[in-house]
């Protein structure tokens, strides 16, 4: 597997001219090399979602045809859908590489946390990931975060800055200047790094397409039984869904984003081919968080407040 240096434009005829995709690969696999030369013991967050698994595949391409150097990180909330968690098993074992999981059912086993009324457990995500982070000594930590998918994301640097308790301070972020990225980090701190920040969700499916990305079959149109909540298609499960008077149907749905059972919605589609939902997204006015995706509804702030906790 090799990375793509010059190719005929898709938008010019100059030989020497990058592809709008061929350039937002060449920034991303320029990230993963930087890290990999700055930092000691980096790892990729790795869910089993779409902008996780594009980021795996520009790390493979990376450092091709050595292994990737890092270890993938999970953080497990349970309520995982079982199609991403066999993906994610299925992906670790056929490429060779070292995941790490943090599960929340431990820490509500132990009783650090509790569950939420509601039953979503994305907001208790936070202690295992920082924790992890802490007892394995990552000092870099790369995210799928894009710019265009929330406005708190939007104002995130390529490298993020994290103190010693994981947290976020906007007045210690550095600037970045052309491709120049500044990974010094006291002794506790750690860095973390999205390398598709400037892509967008077109770009991700468009990508997915070019390369030819294995994705589980939830992201394609399928028909599942599912309740309505709060204006979402949700799964019903152990999570506590549905209850009394939400009416279980059986509807032709896809996901556009995968997080917890609890708070990640379908959309109702019949997109069930690459082609087809890349023209979905295409006419789409709504993001993929903003349409699908209850965590971030629970305040005006959802995500900022996360963000300076130390998950996102």
């Amino acid at each position: 597997m090799t990375t793509t240096v010059a190719t005929v434009s898709e938008e010019t005829d100059s030989p020497y001219a990058l592809s709008h995709l061929d350039a937002l690969e060449s920034e991303a696999v320029h990230i993963f090399r930087e890290v990999a030369g700055e930092f000691e013991n980096p790892v990729i967050l790795f869910s089993g979602g779409k902008d996780s698994i594009v980021m795996l595949h520009l790390a493979l391409k990376a450092f091709a045809p050595a292994p990737v150097p890092f270890a993938l990180l999970h953080v497990d909330t349970g309520h995982n859908f079982p199609e991403v968690i066999d993906y994610r098993d299925r992906t670790v074992a056929r490429h060779g590489l070292r995941l790490h999981v943090a599960s929340v059912q431990d820490y509500i086993d132990r009783g650090v946390l509790k569950e939420r009324p509601d039953g979503t457990r994305n907001p208790l995500q936070t202690l295992p990931l920082t924790e992890k982070i802490q007892s394995e000594r990552f000092d870099a930590v790369f995210g799928g975060g894009r710019r265009d998918e929330e406005k708190a994301r939007a104002k995130e640097r390529v490298f993020s800055l994290r103190d010693e308790f994981s947290q976020w301070d906007p007045r210690r972020q550095r600037p970045e200047l052309w491709n120049l990225y500044n990974g010094r980090h006291a002794p506790g701190e750690h860095v973390r790094v999205f390398p598709l920040s400037n892509w967008t969700e077109l770009d991700v499916w468009q990508y997915i397409a070019r390369e030819g990305i294995e994705l589980p079959e939830i992201y394609y149109a399928h028909e599942r039984e599912v309740f309505q909540r709060g204006g979402m298609w949700l799964t019903a499960g152990e999570w506590g869904g549905p209850k009394d008077g939400e009416v279980v149907e059986k509807r032709l749905v896809r996901y556009r984003t995968v997080g917890d059972m609890s708070c990640t919605g379908a959309v109702d589609s019949d997109a069930d081919t690459i082609e087809k939902v890349i023209t979905e997204i295409a006419a789409s006015r709504l993001t993929e968080r903003g349409a699908t995706r209850a965590d971030d509804k629970l305040s005006e702030a959802a995500m900022e407040d996360r963000k300076r906790e130390g998950y996102f």
